[in-house]
């Protein structure tokens, strides 16, 4: 079987919690034996060489609607966010205006158009442009041989958004045992820190979660780059947290010294504005961290009763689930848990699985190839 994933055009210079998802799932799917080649959505790769075509990110539809074939099947991993509620409480001005008296689709579509005619960023599908994102997104779902949410929550969600039923199968998102080794050295350094791991943007919330731990004398560190459109953002993270002598940033780290960070540190904390999961708390599980997550989202489905739960847009609340999961005894169950139920490994099973479903075909190994 040869496959062959279509991803966001920006996929690999704006990376983000999508990219870690689209290689691994390549990665252990070649494990399997499938043939998997990777193309950027603004490229025009030879379709009629595969027997399927996988898509990411719905939300994105002009990355897709471009390279549906009638005669080549197609799956989507949905990864359905919903960003409205940040976008409405926190965006100025005449957008912010906007965007307070219209739905979800029609934001996303204001904000593709003004890429497009601010930043220069291309719009690829006319039926996206004249006929607007939900329609383009109902499209999509309603050709799809398969969706491939990350959670029955997300599915859930996306068919209540949509209106349309579609086949799906659920595909976790998951961790890499070869690279987040229970083995590792903790780095006393970042012993009895808090940690967030993530790209620094306001959908992210660190800003809140500075101002939750002010005051205190509990060591937080965040992890990740500024996101190119939120340097404002950033600059107003660290303007607050030079107020204090508790917050460290780090913009760059390899994979190693981030493990041995994460088995030291004593909690994570994802306190977003919307988390399908939430990869970091994930990584960050595995190697014993307690876990902070937000409520928004489907990220109650992954963790259960593993992890403490905050309101985003309440300071106190995420102050209250950090002491709380500071204060707590290691879940020392926690490893055990992820790695018998979110690897890529696992991931990349449900995927085949996904894949023999629609073609009917078995895998075999064949050449791979990146555009």
């Amino acid at each position: 079987m040869k496959v062959l994933m279509i991803v966001r055009s920006n996929c690999y210079t704006s990376p983000g919690g999508d990219t870690v998802q689209i290689d691994l799932t390549a990665k252990y799917l070649r494990k399997l034996g499938i043939a998997v080649d990777i193309a950027l959505a603004d490229s025009v790769p030879p379709y009629a060489d595969y027997d399927l075509m996988h898509f990411f990110n719905i939300i994105r539809p002009d990355d897709i609607l471009p390279h549906i074939q009638e005669q080549t099947p197609f799956v989507v991993s949905t990864i359905f966010v919903d960003y409205s509620e940040y976008e409405r409480a926190n965006r100025k001005g005449l957008a912010g205006l906007l965007f307070r008296l219209v739905d979800a689709g029609a934001i996303e579509y204001i904000k593709a158009v003004a890429r497009w005619m601010i930043n220069g960023d291309k719009i690829k599908s006319r039926t996206y442009l004249l006929t607007g994102h939900n329609a383009s997104v109902r499209r999509i779902a309603s050709k799809a041989a398969m969706l491939l949410p990350n959670s029955t929550s997300e599915y859930n969600r996306f068919t209540k958004y949509i209106g349309i039923n579609a086949p799906f199968r659920r595909v976790v998102n998951a961790i890499d045992p070869e690279v987040f080794n229970l083995n590792a050295i903790p780095n006393p350094e970042f012993s009895g820190h808090v940690l967030c791991v993530g790209r620094i943007e306001g959908r992210k919330n660190q800003l809140s979660l500075i101002k939750a731990l002010g005051g205190t004398d509990i060591p937080l560190t965040i992890i990740g780059k500024p996101s190119p459109n939120h340097i404002g953002y950033y600059e107003e993270c660290k303007a607050l947290a030079s107020q204090s002598k508790n917050v460290r940033f780090i913009e760059h780290i390899s994979h190693d010294q981030l493990v041995r960070i994460y088995k030291a540190a004593k909690v994570h904390v994802l306190p977003s504005w919307f988390e399908t999961t939430g990869l970091s708390s994930l990584e960050a599980a595995v190697m014993g961290c307690n876990i902070v997550v937000t409520k928004k989202g489907d990220t109650e489905e992954y963790f259960g009763g593993f992890a403490h739960y905050c309101e985003p847009d309440d300071v106190a609340s995420i102050k209250e689930a950090i002491l709380a999961a500071y204060t707590a005894p290691a879940a020392n169950d926690i490893s055990d848990f992820v790695l018998e139920t979110y690897t890529w490994e696992i991931a990349a099973q449900q995927t085949l699985e996904a894949y023999e479903s629609v073609t009917g075909k078995q895998s075999e190994t064949l050449r791979v190839q990146r555009y």
